[in-house]
């Protein structure tokens, strides 16, 4: 999947180091008095201006002055400055690079931060370099053609476009379909009318018929598959979304709301067709996979990823830009259900797929998180999840891995990302600078969500989801570990797996737990009988859990599902797990066992999550508890104590 791949590419950087101009000061931040975490400095470095050749098909506005790109990678150098680099190779002799030096997707981004800032700090610099930045966007759009309306992802130094990038990714040539970059491009151009219309109503009436391209290929291709369907294990899913996406849909739906908002009615139908799709992708709150989550593929129903995680926010917009609440309602299951889950079982990990294979974090991971949480806190009223995003914004400040400050509000600089193991990955590329900004802009307009990000902002500990590995149980009769394949093509497997031919027993030992813990098993679920499990502890029955049963593929791209199976409850003294199985074959990934509560703890902030069926009693010390339930809203607020805390709700403590 394209998604995860561009996890791998922002963590690990790709790209090749050419030389070039050295990354501003510490001297560029704006002065303490002012005190606002958000600093451009370094978005201003990563920034070109560039005079193209003429290339057909693509124009923009006000053509003779230049336009503004913006480089996609910045390499850490030894001395602490940086050095902007493209992606893939680099060739000396043409000054060219397998992909380019600017593409698309974060000349979007990057407009988006400058617009707001704009907006929120009345500041002509962005001003100035929204407008560029939009012209630069723009350019890179075909206008003319069979192809009119989408969007080339990457540009070369000189401004020559480069449609049909190395390596290969699809849509190739890069405007020949809808894809992430023309999503990124709507929400640009939506979030730039909307800032323009009054100020500049030229350039706004540009922007206008630039997003009416944009919309006319959106229809040519998605669009026009309204109300028609995919069957996915067994599950019917929208097939109109942007790139089969809520994920790519959910950024292009942030800027048809501005759009609409700003009386853009021809927005509308897009709008709601794209929302729509979206809704459909999401899940009741539950204590069954994937929890309440907004799902980003409409191919896949055991993957979820941080990567492009704005779907909730976009949905949240839609609901107030069209008045339609079950939108709302979509929106803040993710973020009052499955988000704090995520937080107190993980963290901000780039994917669950369904184990959570991959616990890097990033800056694009976090942000969604934090803007999914206060556009369903707008919609909701809910102040606590206004409070959820300023623990998730708690990563940039030192909650995390490396228990160090991803986010340097001196330079502007945020890092690129966090391995699991606590390395930190000290380039700084667009997108980790742009997602790291715009988090501090929504800082910087809720002082009560900084405060919290800032008291959250310390080493953590966490009584969260350990993963057991099924190949480490100890097997008697016909059940060996097996090689996994690196993955489904929907998913990803856990380490190896145990592969069951018959009847076998295995055992698994269970990490130490101070409470009751809820155990689920990972499994590919196949259609037909499959093997069977009884699974006890200590000779007390816990559950039992199917490999069969499963749903025709369908339009999945992998036979099979990976998916988390609810098995049951063990006490807090259970040492192992025993699984007889009978029947036929199967394959076991992984269990995952989850406190009853499961807990984060850092600075002065806790937050606690009951992950049962039935209310959780929390002993929960001293400071001022909030308590809230799976919709967001206050149950109570009281001194620390003892307090009950409702099915799937979660509860913010503040204070030692």
């Amino acid at each position: 999947m394209r998604a995860l791949l561009a996890v791998a590419t922002s963590v690990l950087s790709l790209a090749v180091a050419v030389p070039a101009t050295a990354a501003p000061s510490a001297s560029s931040a704006p002065s303490a008095s002012q005190q606002p975490l958000t600093n451009l400095a370094h978005l201003d470095f990563l920034t070109q201006t560039v005079t193209p050749p003429a290339q057909a098909g693509h124009s923009t506005y006000a053509p003779a002055r230049p336009l503004r790109e913006l480089w996609v990678y910045a390499e850490h150098r030894d001395d602490g400055s940086y050095e902007r680099v493209g992606g893939g190779p680099h060739h000396a002799e043409t000054d060219t690079y397998d992909q380019g030096a600017y593409d698309s997707d974060d000349i979007a981004r990057a407009a988006v931060v400058y617009l707001r800032h704009w907006r929120q700090f009345g500041d002509a610099h962005s001003r100035e370099y929204a407008f560029d930045l939009l012209r630069g966007l723009t350019y890179l759009q075909t206008a003319t053609g069979p192809n009119a309306g989408n969007v080339v992802l990457w540009m070369q130094p000189d401004g020559t476009l480069n449609a049909s990038a190395l390596p290969r990714e699809e849509p190739d040539p890069s405007d020949s379909a809808n894809s992430y970059w023309l999503a990124r491009t709507i929400w640009a151009l939506g979030e730039g009318y909307r800032a323009f219309v009054h100020q500049d109503p030229a350039f706004a009436r540009f922007l206008r018929a630039r997003l009416g391209l944009a919309l006319d290929a959106l229809e040519r291709d998605s669009l026009s598959r309204y109300g028609t369907y995919h069957r996915v294990d067994g599950v019917r899913t929208p097939a109109w979304l942007i790139a089969d996406g809520a994920d790519a849909s959910g950024e292009a739906v942030l800027g048809l709301a501005a759009y609409v908002r700003a009386g853009g009615r021809d927005g509308v139908r897009a709008l709601r067709r794209l929302s729509d799709g979206i809704a459909q992708l999401g899940t009741a709150p539950s204590q069954r996979w994937p929890y309440g989550a907004i799902l980003p593929s409409a191919l896949s129903r055991s993957s979820w990823h941080a990567w492009g995680g704005l779907a909730p926010a976009g949905l949240a917009r839609a609901s107030a830009a069209l008045d339609r609440r079950a939108l709302a309602r979509v929106a803040v299951a993710d973020a009052a259900a499955f988000s704090p889950a995520l937080l107190t079982r993980y963290g901000a990990v780039n994917g669950l797929l369904p184990a959570p294979v991959d616990r890097s974090t990033i800056a694009y991971g976090v942000d969604s998180r934090v803007q999914s949480s206060l556009a369903a806190a707008t919609v909701s009223g809910s102040r606590g999840l206004r409070q959820l995003a300023g623990v998730w914004a708690g990563w940039y400040f030192g909650q995390n891995a490396a228990a160090s400050p991803t986010y340097d509000p001196g330079t502007g600089v945020t890092y690129d990302g966090i391995a699991a193991d606590g390395t930190v990955n000290r380039n700084s590329g667009a997108e980790s600078t742009i997602h790291g900004l715009l988090s501090m802009l929504a800082l910087d307009a809720a002082p009560d969500v900084a405060r919290l990000a800032r008291a959250s902002g310390a080493a953590a500990t966490r009584d969260g989801t350990t993963v057991v590995e099924a190949e480490d149980a100890a097997v008697t009769g016909a059940a060996a570990p097996t090689d996994a394949p690196a993955g489904t093509a929907e998913s990803s497997w856990s380490g190896q797996l145990l592969a069951v031919s018959g009847a076998a027993t295995a055992r698994w030992t269970l990490p130490a737990g101070s409470g009751p813990r809820f155990v689920e098993a990972v499994v590919d679920r196949t259609p037909g009988p499959g093997a069977r499990a009884t699974v006890t502890a200590g000779g007390t029955r816990v559950g039992r859990f199917a490999t069969g049963g499963g749903s025709p593929q369908g339009d999945s791209p992998a036979p099979g599902r990976l998916v988390p199976l609810p098995v049951g409850t063990v006490g807090a003294g259970a040492a192992t797990l025993t699984a007889r199985f009978t029947g036929g074959a199967g394959r076991v990934d992984a269990l995952l066992v989850t406190p009853v509560v499961s807990e984060l703890r850092t600075g002065t902030v806790r937050v606690e999550r009951c992950n049962a069926v039935r209310p959780c009693h929390v002993a929960t010390g001293t400071g001022r508890v909030s308590v809230y339930d799976a919709s967001g809203r206050t149950v109570r607020t009281t001194a620390g104590t003892t307090v009950r805390i409702p099915a799937r709700g979660f509860a913010v403590v503040v204070g030692r």
